[in-house]
């Protein structure tokens, strides 16, 4: 994490203990589950917990107690062994039988060393570290396959020239070290899984002979910042434009789909005056709404569903009731509409509406940053841990921002926002109807009125699947789901049903059957391809999946290359794309503007596509290369 979060800044006039190893200091560290120890390089000292972070040579971060650190120059003063056993001898000949036996040994050395680290790698993403394996220091019998090693090219980045043997331990041995392991490690991050290991040594080594120390890599703060790294739009500087640009964006759209020519080649219109912005009776609707869907999140009603594991293997608990809380809202929807209230107001107040709403993004925002500063190092998230404070406040600080069992994410992710998107457009087709005098919607209105809210209901319906995805994986929460959730989604998706409006767009009966075709097999690609996904996700070993085919991958799990995901690499995009698609024509071609979200939502995706082609190619190395050239088309087959 950002060493904001590991150096103890809020230890009051608590006594400082004695610090043994300094920041930058090159030491030793013991790696969990085993007796090997590497080079790292400290970061930081936790005066509260009392554990140093280090960083290892492959960019991996812990937190380890003092007793699990040596310094390197205990390593390098003991006397070596004077040991005579083929495995341990130090000859200096140069013959070339000579050579192919060192050559070797470095060679089976380095295969048993990665496999242990990857092996501890995956298992430490899990509960139960079952599959932990220990190093012992024993001679090894020379073997053909040895042999044929020997000219591997990456051996010389191999120090350790004592060849290991790996034993597996009991089950019941590794769960008993489970336990000591969470209480002591705290893995951070991995830079790369397929970059070269560091070089280990033994504890037994530590009485025996010296280790051969590499220099060290930099120090890199937790995570890189994302979307560009230091000179992206979303780097510090970036993070400045995108706060100020995304709300000023949706103002332009309310502002220009008012508009008798909503052209977006126009010369943005005027703004109006500043009491135009707010109106207290709309902010009160907004706040009123939010809280009766706080309370329909919090009745007893649904099922607690499991989060996916945390780095920490904690598993959070989230009840599921959305497709209740539409239904509920609804009903309260048609009683107000049956009790006179005019739901057109809506309409004529969508520009302070949705200021409202931005407002109370950005108090949500400030409370949440605020609280993450309190937050255990544990509970942030990697992706908004680089330490710049504008650049955290936007990207989201921390993972699961908590009061008591009410998850704010989840919450605004899948309710607020996502049940408003509807009633925004419900309220748009009865101004249809008021201003042209119908007694009923055009075809245009209802078209993307049913097909958006089937979008919807089945997101909430199968809300759980929200639990595998990289937003509630691996985002913070922060301005930019805030915002996202409560200000861009019900106020830019809502654009076709504002646009219909005032530019009705009559469709004939053919047409009408064709959008509904492309909706339908958009719905069902993206249906059974997220429905796929999330089972596979949720439990591998299922025998309901045993058709599918897979790719193992170092870190234990597998890359899925059957049904959908063997067409393409993002087969749910696909759908989500025919789906926009089919919003987009019930209104013409007669302007851009309603085809705002389809090009918008074509520019997230393939960034999308961008952003999880890097984690992956980082995550599991050749492993993805071969998923590749499997699938090769990643959203549209034989195009992109």
């Amino acid at each position: 994490m950002g060493q904001e979060s590991s150096t103890g800044t809020n230890s009051g006039s608590m006594r400082m203990p004695t610090v043994k190893y300094q920041r930058g200091d090159k030491v030793m560290g013991r790696w969990p589950g085993s007796s090997l120890y590497y080079e790292v390089k400290v970061l930081s000292f936790d005066a509260i917990s009392q554990l140093y972070t280090v960083i290892y040579k492959d960019g991996t971060e812990l937190e380890l107690k003092e007793q699990d650190i040596k310094s390197v120059t205990g390593f390098q003063t003991r006397p070596r062994s004077r040991s005579r056993s083929p495995g341990r001898r130090r000859s200096r000949s140069r013959s070339p039988a000579r050579t192919t036996r060192r050559s070797s040994s470095r060679t089976a050395a380095a295969v048993a060393t990665a496999a242990i680290t990857d092996s501890v790698l995956s298992t430490s993403r899990e509960p139960k570290l079952k599959d932990t394996l220990e190093v012992r220091v024993t001679p090894l019998k020379e073997t053909k396959a040895a042999e044929n090693n020997s000219n591997n090219k990456h051996e010389t980045k191999e120090e350790n020239n004592t060849p290991v043997k790996v034993n597996e331990k009991s089950e019941e041995k590794v769960e008993a070290d489970a336990e000591k392991i969470q209480g002591r490690y705290n893995l951070r991050r991995r830079k790369d899984d397929s970059g070269a290991k560091p070089s280990a040594v033994t504890a037994e080594q530590l009485e025996k002979e010296p280790a051969q120390v590499a220099a060290p890599s930099a120090a890199a703060r937790s995570t890189a910042l994302d979307f560009g790294g230091k000179i992206g739009f979303f780097s510090s500087s970036g993070a400045y434009f995108w706060l100020l640009f995304l709300p000023a964006w949706v103002l332009f759209l309310a502002l220009q789909v008012n508009l008798e020519d909503p052209s977006l080649t126009n010369f943005p219109p005027p703004l109006p005056p500043l009491e135009a912005f707010w109106d207290t009776q709309a902010f009160g609707f907004v706040i009123l709404w939010i809280l009766f869907q706080v309370l329909l999140y919090i009745l007893p009603v649904g099922k607690l569903s499991e989060g996916m594991p945390l780095r920490s293997g904690e598993r959070l608990k989230y009840r599921t009731n959305g497709f209740f809380a539409i239904v509920m809202s609804a009903a309260a929807v048609a009683a107000a509409v049956y009790l006179g209230f005019d739901l057109t107001y809506i309409h004529s107040h969508f520009l302070q509406l949705a200021v409202a709403s931005f407002l109370i993004s950005v108090l949500l925002s400030i409370y949440l940053y605020v609280r993450s500063r309190y937050a255990a190092s544990e509970q942030l998230a990697l992706g908004g841990s680089s330490g710049n404070v504008v650049y955290d406040f936007f990207k989201g600080h921390e993972l699961n921002p908590r009061v008591k069992n009410f998850d704010l994410k989840f919450f605004c992710e899948m309710r607020p926002g996502l049940i408003g998107w509807c009633l925004i457009n419900f309220a748009m087709a009865l101004a249809e109807m008021k201003r042209h005098g119908l007694d009923a919607p055009s075809y245009s209105m209802i078209l993307v009125n049913l097909f958006q809210l089937l979008y919807v209901a089945d997101g909430l319906w199968n809300e759980e699947a929200i639990l595998t995805t990289m937003d509630l994986m691996h985002d913070g929460f922060g301005f930019m789901l805030a915002f996202g959730d409560l200000v861009w989604v019900p106020f830019t998706y809502t654009l076709q049903a504002y646009y219909l409006v005032h530019h009705p767009n009559p469709l004939s009966l053919p047409a009408v059957t064709v959008i509904v075709i492309l909706k339908l097999v958009g719905f069902y690609i993206f249906r059974k391809s997220n429905s796929e996904k999330n089972a596979f996700r949720r439990n591998p070993s299922d025998p309901k999946l045993s058709h599918l085919r897979t790719i193992p991958t170092a870190t234990g799990k597998s890359l899925l290359v059957s049904g959908w995901w063997g067409v393409v690499r993002h087969p749910n995009y696909l759908g989500d794309l025919m789906m926009a698609l089919a919003w987009s024509l019930p209104c013409g071609f007669s302007h851009l503007l309603p085809w705002y979200y389809m090009i918008y939502f074509i520019i997230l995706l393939v960034h999308r596509d961008s952003r999880d082609m890097s984690e992956c190619r980082r995550k599991y190395g050749s492993a993805w290369d071969e998923y590749c050239r499997t699938v090769r088309y990643r959203i549209i087959p034989r195009v992109y």
